[in-house]
């Protein structure tokens, strides 16, 4: 098939080159979001998708939104079979979703209809879930709702960050949509409408939703930290100053002695108290300074006795 591929962030990539791999379909351009202003100097850079087109000489489509009269003119023009997409970031409205032959076909990474929305995979760590996944499904005006191709699960492991776990599932989801794309063009793949039942959702992560609440119970800040590694970050306060939470943190199961959110320095090691059992700090990120080990840190700052985090 000719496929016009909508994509923008580092985890689209990999489905991206995996379609780019493929011997049965035609990558004849990408849709992707504007450049953006990013790094100190605040000048303008291509997304990764963007960058990842041009080195395979394939056009690049940029509208400021999809239903530019422009955009969907070229669109139409190139007359693609399907649109593949992949956090392209931006909604899509019928008169462009109508164009190609077998719409768009979106990959979400959950098993929807569990955590619709834009952070799937944060709210999945968050919850504490064991088991996530990928789905392929046809995009609708509704958020996530239309009708399931393919899914696929994977196991979230006690370390896991949403970082890593993002990262496992962009290069099997980019199996399953090329495989999806496959079905499509055979005509062996229906879409399945999704259930009824176990609908949740999954909005974007705030900087407030990263605050450590210290009375919360360590196995909560656990999956905090992870589920906010590497973006927005967990955060605390220390000495009125932000601290962030940057690297994982080990539960401790002996009986807490510490309040929550005071601090306990030992030679190599910086335990915090919680509702529940203690935590150790592995890795901490001052307010305008690089992450640094939590013991180093602590040496640093010179914590005196009954001093806390998050005051």
């Amino acid at each position: 098939m000719r496929l016009v591929f909508a994509g923008t962030p580092e985890v689209a990539v990999p489905a991206l080159d995996a379609l780019l791999a493929s011997d049965r379909h035609e990558v004849v351009a990408v849709v992707t979001r504007p450049d953006a202003p990013a790094g100190r100097g605040r000048r303008l850079v291509a997304s990764p998708v963007a960058q990842r087109a041009e080195e395979a000489g394939i056009e690049i489509l940029k509208p400021a939104k999809p239903s530019d009269p422009d955009f969907q003119a070229r669109l139409t023009e190139i007359a693609p079979d399907c649109c593949p997409v992949v956090a392209y970031g931006a909604l899509l409205r019928p008169g462009t979703l109508e164009i190609p032959e077998h719409g768009w076909v979106n990959l979400h990474f959950s098993l929807l209809p569990a955590w619709r929305g834009a952070a799937p995979v944060q709210h999945a760590v968050l919850a504490g879930d064991e088991v996530t996944g990928a789905s392929t499904f046809q995009i609708e005006q509704g958020l996530d709702s239309g009708p399931v191709f393919g899914l696929l699960t994977e196991e979230i492991r006690p370390g896991d960050t949403s970082g890593v776990l993002l990262e496992r599932l962009s290069h099997a989801g980019a199996r399953l949509l090329v495989a999806t794309m496959d079905g499509i063009e055979d005509g062996t793949l229906k879409a399945v409408p999704q259930p009824a039942e176990g609908i949740t959702l999954a909005p974007k992560i705030t900087v407030e939703d990263a605050r450590i609440d210290w009375t919360h119970p360590a196995l909560r800040i656990d999956r905090l930290v992870r589920g906010c590694a590497p973006a927005p970050g967990a955060w605390t306060t220390f000495r009125g100053e932000r601290l962030k939470v940057s690297g994982p943190v080990k539960l401790l199961t002996d009986a807490a002695e510490l309040a929550p959110g005071e601090l306990a320095v030992a030679k190599n090691s910086v335990r915090v108290g919680t509702g529940s059992h203690e935590i150790e700090l592995g890795e901490v990120q001052p307010q305008g300074k690089k992450p640094m080990r939590a013991a180093d840190w602590a040496r640093g700052v010179r914590i005196e006795s009954g001093e806390q985090l998050g005051l």
